[in-house]
């Protein structure tokens, strides 16, 4: 790949700026396509973005930037979308203001010598292919890359930016139906990643090589509707500060198709929540479903409690009858936890290992 520095002032860079939603953001007198399909949204929290226009305003060098190089003398940003959204927002659209200034309020002289600020751009020449890895392995300055807008890039075409539609803008619509179910940023890509784990078993780069160059993502969104309208009608009562940890995909995919009672599953979550012993809330959606306790962490019989059964016991184990050291020995509820049985004094016994196992076995 071919690569050659230029200069240009940020009155060129801003000229013809405009974003137009869906359809991508542009400037540089309209030559320059400032967010390619491969290409994040815009995440600069306020201050990443306030510094940018101040190294600006104190005439400090920022990073090089890179451009590829298009047909009929047009430009995509490789590197450098953040900094050059920033810079346009600041001057172009005066969207924000900084130390108390727009830009329209700086004196003429600041306004011209932000102006005439030269950016540093290296433009680079090749393959498609040559653009991807090259925007894999440059330093996104000031963000790191997730996972899901790497996989974004390396599999860029018409499937992704269809999915972009229903997954990652502010406001969309799959953050509006699953927000009090899955947690994550649209805008850092995390609704699109969950949504393809979901339906595709984890694997995303998988889904997204097959789907990479068909026309519509609506399946995946097909789908992840159908994920939500399963919980909404298993679960009635919606707990985000719960729900939002729970593996929903997986569920989904094992019991989607069993008939399930709902106002049963709404009365046990009730009484679990109640219950001390049980550690993590999370769990409880998945225990009611295949019954297995350690999703929910039950509460343990610490050292103290053990040591006290122990020494009530003289290290006897009450089912073999024989007696054993207390590193011999496990803490076991007497009724099972299973059964209404508390972690309690009242409901502890020491059973050695070999029976406490036999125990947990029936």
């Amino acid at each position: 790949m071919e690569i050659e520095k230029h200069e240009i002032t940020i009155a060129d860079l801003v000229d013809g700026y405009e974003d137009r939603g869906e359809e991508g953001v542009v400037g540089y007198g309209g030559r320059l396509d400032i967010r390619p399909s491969y290409q994040r949204e815009f995440v600069y929290k306020d201050k990443q973005r306030n510094d940018v226009i101040k190294s600006v305003l104190n005439g400090f060098p920022l990073n090089v930037m890179y451009w590829a190089e298009g047909d009929s003398g047009k430009y995509e940003v490789l590197d450098g979308q953040q900094r050059t959204i920033s810079i346009c927002q600041y001057v172009e659209k005066k969207m924000f203001s900084v130390d108390g200034l727009y830009y329209s309020n700086q004196p003429d002289d600041v306004q011209s010598r932000i102006n005439n600020y030269e950016l540093a751009i290296y433009i680079c020449d090749g393959a498609d292919s040559e653009k991807l890895n090259w925007f894999r392995i440059i330093n996104i300055a000031g963000e790191k890359l997730t996972n899901q807008e790497m996989c974004n890039a390396v599999y860029s075409g018409p499937w992704v930016t269809d999915a972009k539609r229903y997954f990652s803008r502010y406001n969309c619509v799959a953050k509006e139906i699953s927000k009090n179910y899955v947690k994550g940023d649209p805008i850092r890509q995390d609704l699109l990643e969950t949504a393809i784990k979901w339906i595709n078993n984890g694997d995303v780069e998988d889904y997204m090589g097959q789907c990479q160059h068909d026309e519509s993502a609506e399946c995946l969104w097909t789908y992840f509707q159908d994920v939500i309208n399963w919980i909404k009608s298993t679960f009635t009562v919606a707990r985000p500060k719960i729900m939002k940890s729970v593996d929903w995909g997986k569920l989904y995919a094992e019991y989607k198709d069993q008939s399930l009672d709902s106002k049963l599953f709404e009365k046990r979550i009730a009484e679990l929540l109640k219950n001390k012993d049980v550690q993590k809330h999370s769990g409880i959606y998945p225990y009611l479903l295949d019954g297995n306790e350690r999703h929910l962490k039950i509460r343990i019989f610490d050292d103290e409690m053990k040591q006290r059964a122990y020494e009530l016991q003289e290290g006897v184990c009450p089912m073999c009858t024989k007696k054993f050291r207390i590193n011999e020995m496990e803490g076991d509820h007497i009724l099972p936890w299973k059964d209404g049985g508390s972690t309690v004094d009242e409901n502890l016994q020491m059973l050695c290992k070999p029976c406490h196992q036999k125990k947990s076995s029936y």
